[in-house]
């Protein structure tokens, strides 16, 4: 008995000693390891690092995700390129107001990242237990297109996270927009407003109606899929929804009883005065359901001036 206790002794003893031994190990090296992983990173990140400067204004350069699709075109068989930059002034207001609130409606007051939007994407995603929408802003879409690729792993979102944050430093909205607007998907092989214009209506970007401006916002979600040649259930839903978020309702635009004279303005007039004049902060955002929808409701901050645009 005695030899075993001092067996059982000797052993624990051994063992504490070995778990001391491999927790100091860890300790000393997972963060050494990190850093090196971190300073790594930074390295290649410092060898992707945009030009700001260039980007602030001129031609809106090509993305990575149009560099990529002629790369692979031959091989898959796709069609040819359709890619026509054209300037934020030849792109009707409607068509703005239609992209943002399908998009990111509440892209005049984040810089960057709209945390409620996100928050709700997740809990809906959660209550379908799949990942059914998202919660980008345009601002971060804007970097993925433009600098990155549309993969789902985390290191690609890091960075898109830090680019995100610089680029709504060095850039104002009206540019973040005008990038986007010429960048996004709109079709198999058809990259920004001009050219998916072009291609469903015959028409420039200009000439569109506030319909097809319409339609063309409830492509972004699922070019390839839902847009205005194939008509499906799920682009005709999305259209309908859209519509509806432009229309403001008549208790949404009447003054609230006991505010005597104060206005209430709708959606619609809002985006638009941010648009021509950078207005901003009087209405919120909650995402409601699949393909990316989100739905307008108002809140009591006034207008605030921002330099924005």
């Amino acid at each position: 008995m005695f030899w075993r206790r001092s067996y059982r002794r000797m052993f624990n003893k051994d063992f504490n000693s070995g778990i001391d031994t491999r927790l100091g190990w860890l300790f000393f090296w997972v963060p050494r390891l990190l850093l090196l992983l971190l300073f790594v990173d930074l390295l290649y990140v410092a060898t992707i690092w945009p030009d700001w400067g260039g980007i602030k204004s001129g031609p809106v350069p090509k993305s990575k995700l149009i560099e990529q699709y002629e790369r692979q075109r031959k091989q898959k068989g796709d069609p040819h390129l359709r890619w026509r930059p054209v300037p934020f002034a030849s792109i009707p207001e409607h068509l703005v107001r239609a992209v943002i609130v399908a998009e990111d409606s509440r892209f005049y007051q984040h810089n960057g990242f709209d945390l409620i939007a996100f928050k709700e994407a997740m809990d809906y995603n959660l209550s379908q237990r799949r990942a059914v929408v998202g919660g980008s802003t345009i601002s971060q879409q804007t970097v993925k297109n433009l600098f990155l690729n549309p993969s789902r792993n985390p290191i690609r979102k890091w960075h898109e996270l830090l680019m995100t944050w610089f680029m709504e430093k060095k850039l104002n909205k009206r540019r973040i927009l005008e990038i986007y607007l010429n960048i996004a998907e709109f079709g198999r092989g058809i990259y920004g407003v001009e050219a998916a214009s072009q291609h469903y209506w015959g028409v420039s970007a200009f000439q569109i109606s506030e319909g097809q401006a319409v339609e063309l916002a409830a492509t972004l979600p699922s070019p390839k899929k839902h847009n205005p040649k194939t008509q499906t259930k799920t682009f005709s839903s999305r259209v309908t929804k859209i519509k509806s978020w432009m229309t403001p309702r008549k208790e949404e635009t009447a003054a609230p009883s006991g505010m005597g004279s104060v206005n209430c303005v709708g959606f619609y007039t809002f985006i638009k005065s941010s648009i021509s004049s950078a207005s901003m902060g009087i209405f919120s955002v909650r995402s409601t359901g699949p393909f990316g929808v989100k739905r307008m409701s108002f809140s009591s901050r006034m207008p605030m001036a921002s330099s924005f645009m």
